[in-house]
């Protein structure tokens, strides 16, 4: 990705979204909350329902994606949701591109942020665990945080780097991303690779959809920076 002065960039500071966007766990995600259930007997979500609630926090994310649990066994739920998942956790990967993307950006002298619903110890394990902490300047999640859509996330991301809303991009897979870039007066992008369908992304505002890692950075190299 070229150079570009500071006067001729559009944003500053770049967002992601976690899991969907940067990691490939949609399917992993979707077959722990099921996994879950199965275990304590519960009627378990279907694979469309599961997958659309990635994105929210862990508990917003039992709220809807099995409705008909009492709230008072959400605690078992979350305990064998975790189970399931740090027993795939070390096998999952980062789309193919991601890596090389986030680093151009970084070289770039982007700022770099995430804003994810995942706990504030499973995003510094997958950091460590994919070796590019070092790439992001700061991180958000759910529970030292509000959930998504609420805009907090992104707008502590704001404060402490001090980079204005206008300045922001979020990229991200949900319509919980970009709805959440809307409540806080950002732009976003869409990437139609992980847990929402396309036909879901397009009730929720963004500047485009893109279909993997290669076009993202297409619409990045051109949109960017400020045509001249």
């Amino acid at each position: 990705m070229p150079q570009s002065n500071n006067a001729d960039r559009r944003y500053d500071l770049i967002v992601w979204d976690w899991d969907g966007t940067i990691m490939d766990s949609t399917p992993t995600i979707v077959h722990c909350i099921q996994q879950s259930c199965r275990d304590l007997g519960f009627q378990v979500p279907d694979d469309a329902l599961a997958s659309s609630v990635i994105g929210l926090g862990i508990h917003d994310s039992l709220r809807r994606a099995v409705p008909w649990v009492d709230p008072v066994h959400f605690q078992k739920l979350t305990d064998r949701f975790r189970f399931h998942y740090l027993a795939k956790d070390h096998e999952l990967d980062l789309f193919v591109g991601i890596r090389e993307l986030l680093e151009s950006l970084r070289a770039d002298k982007y700022l770099l942020g995430v804003a994810t619903g995942k706990s504030r110890v499973g995003l510094d394990r997958s950091l460590k665990h994919h070796q590019i902490g070092h790439l992001f300047h700061e991180t958000r999640t759910a529970d030292e945080s509000f959930s998504k859509p609420h805009p907090g996330m992104l707008l502590e991301l704001s404060d402490v780097t001090q980079v204005p809303t206008r300045r922001i991009l979020m990229i991200g897979d949900t319509t919980h991303d970009l709805d959440m870039a809307a409540n806080a007066g950002v732009d976003a992008v869409a990437v139609t690779y992980g847990a929402h369908p396309p036909e879901t992304l397009k009730e929720s505002s963004s500047l485009a959809h893109v279909d993997d890692v290669a076009q993202l950075s297409k619409w990045l190299k051109e949109n960017l920076t400020v045509s001249t």
